[in-house]
């Protein structure tokens, strides 16, 4: 009897331990909720820009993503099930996010993601997506090509984003340039290097030349560039009444402080690329004035989904006030939360066919349906820059 009750605790022990093991390992990674895979959590990837050249825009996103994760699971969480936010770093570079989106889904097991920040990056987890038949939300991408496959026209059937597209952002701008600042003339400078650049110099082009304005000249630089003086000086000489500059934080603050310096006084109008609290630490609060972009909203917006969202993540994040990428962060997870919840369970075929047919969702950035191409028809804001900070301008409906 003894022998067999030995036996017995030996077997009873060696169960628990591998239980406990088990726990460890599914539980490896970097997790918002804290929730125990084990216990029945649905898993939910995030490929953004931590490190890099982009990160104010991941660390943002992640924030926003983190605070929908908290409210959804405090509020029950989803089906009966917590939900777990697995992050993966795609370093701001297109390989990495591909990357990172082939280890969300083969070894963390997720059943959607959200993600990337920009257009290029979220173009480097399309193909993965795509092939896995796993739901993908893009959270800042803003690239048609990003929901449309260019070479055929088709539909990509299994990625989405909460942003709107760079052709409705681009019109925006050139109205603003034209009925708002009375410009006729313009010079546009585009970062080569970036889809979502290229994009927005083409939409804000039509749009201004078919309201009867001039574009003087475009004008190229790309990613990690840090002397513009030349380009600048021939865009002086041009004497253009608005300069478009759709590009990254980065690069934008370094032009602009460049030329403030050299003397170029007209305006700059840029994109939702511009939303970083760096780009006034980079460009000085002084050489903004006079600069305008357009965004996916404002935190001075009165509506009542806005200032409780700011509200709540300031409050979880030091009194640090969202800016637009966190409030694309939240509304991304939101769209996946919602589409779990009507799809009934966390299959991502099921979550696929329930985030195509999201309509009038309530969310930070506005009330949203999803159209035949999968982009999000919203509203946009354009901002102006004073004392270094934004500030709401007005709001344009699509």
């Amino acid at each position: 009897m003894k022998k067999i009750g030995a036996i017995i605790l030996s077997t009873v022990l060696t169960a628990v331990l591998a239980s406990g093991c088990g726990n460890n390992t599914e539980n490896s990674g970097n997790s918002a909720s804290g929730g125990n895979a084990a216990a029945g959590t649905i898993k939910i990837g995030a490929d953004l820009e931590l490190t890099g050249g982009q990160a104010s825009f991941g660390d943002s996103a992640s924030k926003g993503a983190k605070l929908a994760v908290d409210e959804i699971n405090a509020a029950g969480g989803i089906l009966g099930k917590q939900l777990e936010l697995v992050i993966a770093d795609n370093a701001s570079k297109s390989e990495e996010a591909t990357q990172a989106a082939q280890k969300l889904i083969t070894n963390d097991k997720v059943v959607t993601i959200i993600g990337a920040s920009t257009s290029t990056n979220t173009l480097g987890i399309v193909p993965v997506a795509t092939e896995k038949k796993i739901p993908l939300v893009a959270v800042g991408a803003t690239n048609p090509k990003v929901t449309v496959d260019e070479r055929s026209g088709n539909v990509n059937e299994y990625v989405f984003r909460a942003a709107f597209i760079d052709p409705f952002q681009g019109e925006v701008m050139a109205n603003f340039a034209i009925d708002s600042l009375k410009a006729k003339k313009a010079v546009i400078y585009t970062d080569t290097s970036s889809d979502y650049s290229k994009g927005l110099q083409k939409f804000f082009e039509e749009t201004f030349k078919a309201k009867g304005g001039e574009v003087l000249s475009q004008e190229s630089y790309q990613q990690k560039d840090s002397d513009f003086k030349a380009v600048l000086t021939r865009i002086k000489a041009a004497n253009p009444d608005v300069i478009y500059l759709p590009g990254y934080y980065e690069e934008v603050g370094k032009i602009v402080k460049q030329a403030r310096e050299m003397g170029i006084t007209v305006p700059f109008l840029g994109g939702d690329g511009w939303d970083s609290p760096q780009l006034a630490e980079i460009a000085g609060a002084e050489a903004l004035e006079n600069t305008y972009m357009s965004n996916h909203y404002s935190p001075e917006d009165t509506a009542t989904e806005v200032t409780s969202f700011v509200e709540a993540y300031k409050a979880a994040n030091g009194g640090a006030v969202p800016d637009g990428m966190a409030a694309l962060g939240y509304d991304a997870l939101k769209l996946v939360a919602d589409a779990i919840t009507r799809a009934g369970e966390a299959d991502p075929a099921k979550i696929t066919e329930a985030l195509a047919a999201t309509k009038d969702l309530q969310l930070a950035t506005g009330k949203i349906t999803l159209n035949e191409t999968h982009d999000p028809v919203k509203a946009a804001v354009v901002l102006k820059f004073v004392g270094g900070k934004q500030t709401f301008e007005t709001k344009v409906n699509p």
